[in-house]
């Protein structure tokens, strides 16, 4: 239990993340239904009735945490393909590969915890999740339009197919990926080898 002045005031000042930090490592290892709202709080050190200064329902935090593990990589990629500006396609391709992997695995608490609950058991999926998840679908829909109209994909493969499969295979990677035994950019490069040799 937090008990100091110090202590308080670093909490109060930073609660909403240390709150969605704890969250997201719950939700990575435990999922939606096996995390509860006294789980969160004891890990971080404050009563259950605390969490409601900051989060209205435990959906609300689900909420954030899924929200942030689809923004982390969004922005990563984003900046990625700015970074790359008119580099040639396959270029591009791997450089939003290299920063999705980066970004899915450097912020991992968070994204694991994304993909693992981005179904909210019994209740609806919030809008602000679709609409976050929406964005960045749309980001690697562009993507991948621009790789087909400069004729860079292999023959055949149907854009919408291709992003589905590109972003279920980088997002499988967190159940085989380890730090140090994979190098990230030799993974980008031969996944973009698969699609667009």
């Amino acid at each position: 239990m937090v008990t100091g002045r110090a202590e308080r005031a670093e909490l109060e000042g930073g609660a909403r993340r240390l709150i969605l930090d704890h969250a997201a490592r719950l939700l990575r290892s435990n999922g939606y239904h096996q995390t509860s709202l006294r789980e969160i709080a004891e890990a971080v050190g404050i009563r259950k009735a605390s969490l409601y200064h900051h989060f209205r329902s435990k959906e609300e935090i689900v909420e954030a945490v899924v929200n942030d593990g689809v923004g982390f990589v969004h922005e990563a990629v984003r900046a990625a393909l700015e970074a790359a500006g008119e580099a040639d396609p396959r270029r591009r391709l791997e450089a939003a590969i290299a920063a999705h992997l980066a970004a899915l695995h450097g912020h991992s608490d968070y994204t694991c915890a994304s993909i693992k609950v981005f179904s909210f058991g019994e209740n609806p999926t919030p809008e602000s999740v679709r609409r976050t998840r929406r964005a960045y679908d749309d980001l690697w829909r562009a993507l991948i339009e621009e790789l087909a109209g400069v004729g860079v994909l292999t023959p055949g493969i149907a854009p919408e197919r291709l992003r589905l499969f590109l972003l279920g295979a980088m997002n499988g990677s967190v159940d085989w990926y380890r730090e140090g035994r994979f190098d990230i950019p030799q993974l980008a490069g031969e996944l973009v080898t698969l699609v667009a040799p």
